[in-house]
């Protein structure tokens, strides 16, 4: 695994999301989705792999992924790509099949599952990320609802008109207005309003269990849990809008921007492009308008541009005659726009982590010391603070050796409470755990301290290297006026500027992000924790062994507000999973 790759694979988010993998000539020779693209892509490279996948991974030189909100998404959006690139180690789908779509027959509200949605006789709804899922939805719709249940119509009522399920259309023709109504139902339950079915399905899934009718509750239970799986908003495909058109998203740190366009043909998004560029002038539409009309020059623009970006719609429609640039307030366009905005985030945090990847560390090293006036520092150590108003306050130390990231010697520390939220005397303590403890064991101190946050920092670091009785070469990374990282500070205030393109640069932006990351990361397993705990104190029933199986299933908080009181129901006594349930959403 390349140097490239490596970097790639430690900024992944742990979101859902599709992954491209790549060869040398940039061709996408595999297409494949995560739930979470961390975990996923790492393992084609973090274990022996054979046959066709051995094969694939072997020719990946680097890849790209499109980062989206849900699994339901990143379904949709594999197949759309696979679609559009026909990757050479994807499964072809030679058969053109496609995710499924509800199809309702206008004509009397007979439900069915179609893979084309060209048929004006029917209304579709869709796509399904799988076809079982559609298909529990029409069996909800079909129980809910006086549907049409009988593709050829009898001479006789089945026993669903005796069940009250159907109205019978093989007996006498639909009053108009009662078919009118059927329809209207259907079509609002089909298109996402499911509150009313949802608290019919818990209204009779209650009483059936009060009865103790339990395989009536379970099988309510079944067709509730459905529905919400396939009632959830996705950015994919699907929206109202059915044209062509592009979705611009912006971000900008330390001087750069990234403007990441999520290119979407009839309504699929089919594909990613992002670009980063040093900034003249930080956040200016002008400069952002100019760079898209370049891009815009080398191949044919949509007829539509969606941003939210303040200002770009007037500049870009000045440069670009006979393109709508606009800006979405609501709905599914909207969400498309702030997927975009959330991949040029990713995209620049990217740009950090492997730009300049193949200078020589050694050199830029050696430069380091000689901007400083200290010797080489090959082992250089670097701290940073997190809290959240003084709350789960921790500090993290990382460790680079050569310029590269030695993990095995990176440090956590939990802070005491009076430091809480205190961030210079949080340093000191830190700093002074660390190296005390170095001192005591007989370690190898590091050649140079590195601190974020100028020159308070610098001296609280200095502070606790006193308080440990260990001498060691101090130096903070100053920010300017835009925050802005500018360069390194000394304890006497003298600055040491860096070019924002210059290859130092980078390095130490690789540094300071990856401590940044590690004391983010640590805290953020802290506060979790901590509110897990307060979340299931009180709880009547909820002992440790309950606890235990809920943190298994539910890995993060998130996912545990997610969780409604039916699935809570199926690890919990039903009083215990009502209970968490309240507390939770109180």
């Amino acid at each position: 695994m390349n140097e490239l790759l490596k970097r790639q694979i430690a900024l992944l988010p742990e979101h859902p999301g599709v992954y491209l993998m790549k060869n040398k000539d940039d061709v996408i020779i595999y297409v494949g989705k995560a739930k979470n693209l961390k975990k996923r892509v790492g393992q084609y490279f973090s274990r022996p792999q054979s046959g066709k996948v051995a094969a694939m991974v072997h020719n990946v030189d680097h890849f790209e992924t499109i980062a989206v909100k849900t699994e339901k998404e990143a379904f949709i959006l594999e197949m759309n790509l696979i679609k559009t690139h026909y990757p050479r180690y994807n499964i072809l789908m030679m058969d053109d099949s496609h995710y499924p779509y509800i199809a309702l027959r206008r004509s009397d509200g007979y439900l069915s599952i179609a893979r084309r949605t060209g048929d004006k006789r029917y209304v579709y709804f869709g796509p399904y990320p799988s076809s079982s899922g559609a298909y529990e939805t029409i069996a909800v719709a079909n129980k809910i609802f006086p549907t049409r249940k009988c593709a050829t119509l009898g001479k006789k009522p089945c026993l669903y008109y005796h069940l009250g399920q159907c109205l019978a259309p093989c007996l006498h023709p639909l009053d108009k207005k009662e078919s009118e109504k059927l329809f209207s139902d259907l079509r609002r339950f089909l298109g996402g309003d499911k509150k009313e079915a949802m608290a019919t399905l818990k209204e009779r899934m209650e009483r059936a269990s009060e009865e103790q009718r339990y395989e009536d509750a379970k099988e309510y239970r079944k067709m509730y849990l459905a529905l919400q799986s396939t009632s959830e908003a996705q950015s994919v495909e699907g929206g109202s809008s059915k044209k062509d058109y592009d979705c611009i998203g912006y971000s900008s740190r330390e001087g750069y921007f990234c403007l990441s366009i999520l290119l979407y043909r009839g309504g699929l998004l089919l594909g990613k492009e992002s670009m980063v560029y040093s900034a003249f002038n930080d956040g200016d539409k002008e400069e952002v308008a100019e760079r898209l009309a370049e891009y815009y020059l080398r191949r044919e623009p949509p007829k539509e541009i969606l941003t939210t970006f303040p200002g770009l719609p007037e500049e870009l429609s000045a440069l670009m005659e006979g393109i709508e640039v606009y800006v979405p307030k609501e709905g599914v366009l909207l969400s498309q726009v702030e997927l975009a905005a959330y991949n040029a985030r990713e995209g620049l945090d990217a740009h950090f982590a492997s730009a300049r990847l193949h200078d020589d560390a050694l050199a830029l090293l050696e430069q380091l010391g000689q901007l400083l006036g200290i010797k080489t520092p090959l082992r250089i150590e670097l701290f940073d603070n997190s809290h959240l108003q003084g709350s789960q306050a921790v500090a993290a130390e990382v460790c680079f050796i050569n310029g590269e990231p030695a993990k095995r010697l990176y440090r956590k520390f939990l802070l005491n409470e009076e430091n809480a939220g205190d961030d210079y005397h949080s340093m000191a303590e830190a700093v002074e755990r660390r190296y005390k403890r170095l001192r005591e064991e007989g370690g190898e101190m590091p050649d140079l301290l590195l601190v974020d946050g100028g020159l308070p920092q610098v001296h609280a670091a200095l502070e606790g290297l006193k308080k440990a009785e260990v001498e060691i070469p101090v130096y903070g990374l100053f920010k300017n006026g835009r925050h802005q990282t500018s360069g390194l500070i000394d304890k006497d205030k003298k600055e040491y500027p860096l070019s924002k393109d210059s290859p130092l640069f980078f390095l130490l932006m690789r540094m300071q992000d990856e401590v940044h990351r590690y004391a983010i990361s640590f805290h953020r397993q802290r506060r979790e924790k901590a509110m897990r705990e307060d979340v299931f104190s009180g709880i009547e029933g909820l002992g440790p062994k309950r606890q235990e199986v809920l943190r298994r299933h539910y890995r993060s908080l998130d996912a545990l507000l997610s969780a409604s009181k039916e699935e809570l129901a199926q690890f919990l006594p039903l009083n215990v999973a009502m209970a968490l349930y309240e507390k939770l959403h109180h």
